[in-house]
């Protein structure tokens, strides 16, 4: 964790690829000065979370290493410790573990497991953050820091309680449609759900926020139109200001509104999808230390 007052950066890796293009990327993150190299927990394409990110601690030095979040419904507390506390040990104290409700529904019916009203899986959220810490000191590994993401009001309670580190994506359920179809919700909607967290909690955890796109354009409505295409529920003329799409026309427009993202919500953690990786890095340059 950073000294206080610091701020941090994350990469999400979505890949795997074959041994040595994932030690590269690894590796290259790294020497961009990113400091956490995390992975999701999706069916598909995405990494299968713990070999990766033990593959990752075995290239790596410096940079954390953990799941931007594990999807508790996909395990039983007693089989998520193991995995927990090996890749713990194996990341030599590096690892950071976050914890989610999960949200897609289609990724429950792909592992022949029963999709429940967002309740049921809350309560599973809250069995494994009351289990895990026991589980975990059963095999002498203290409890890593803690991060616990979401945007509904049980979710973000429970991470009020818990957490070291809290979540946000600034993305809400659209009513009426599929789980797991996302709306990006605006900066008033998203400092509402921070001042939510803020209200239950006496401590003071650290605020990670998920960017969903970087890019340095000469023309950023053309990209925003072109971003929000595949969803056509967005509306692109009400993207130029929300805080998940860093967009602009030179670096020190994203330096800008990463700044403003940590005065005006207290985001001092931000991660990036992987392919924003090397187009983000002048910001973390330039607010290293900062």
């Amino acid at each position: 964790m950073p000294a206080c007052g610091s701020s941090r950066f994350g990469v999400s890796m979505w890949s795997v690829g074959g041994r040595d293009e994932w030690t590269a990327k690894c590796r290259r993150a790294e020497e961009l000065g990113y400091d956490s190299i995390t992975v999701p927990d999706h069916l598909g394409t995405a990494p299968a979370p713990f070999p990766a990110l033990a593959a990752a601690a075995a290239v790596t030095e410096r940079v954390h290493l953990g799941p931007l979040v594990l999807n508790v419904p996909f395990y039983t507390p007693a089989l998520l410790a193991r995995d927990i506390a090996d890749t713990v040990r194996l990341a030599g104290g590096r690892f950071e573990l976050g914890l989610g409700a999960g949200h897609m529904k289609a990724e429950f019916d792909g592992a022949g497991l029963p999709w429940r009203p967002l309740p049921h899986r809350v309560d599973q959220l809250a069995r494994a953050l009351d289990e895990l810490p026991r589980l975990l000191a059963e095999s002498a590994v203290p409890t890593p820091p803690l991060l616990v993401a979401g945007n509904s009001n049980a979710v973000l309670t429970l991470a009020a309680e818990h957490a070291d580190i809290v979540g946000f994506a600034g993305l809400r359920q659209v009513p009426g449609r599929p789980p797991g179809t996302f709306d990006v919700a605006g900066a008033d909607a998203l400092a509402e759900r921070v001042g939510f967290v803020r209200a239950r909690t006496a401590r003071d955890p650290e605020f990670n926020f998920l960017v969903q796109h970087v890019a340095i354009t000469d023309d950023p409505a053309a990209e925003l139109r072109r971003w929000a295409a595949p969803a056509p529920y967005l509306d692109p003329d009400t993207l130029a200001d929300a805080p998940q799409l860093l967009v602009g026309r030179i670096e020190q427009d994203l330096v800008d509104r990463v700044v403003e993202l940590r005065r005006r919500f207290g985001f001092s953690y931000l991660t990036v999808f992987e392919p924003a990786m090397e187009t983000f890095a002048p910001v973390v340059r330039a607010l290293r230390g900062r």
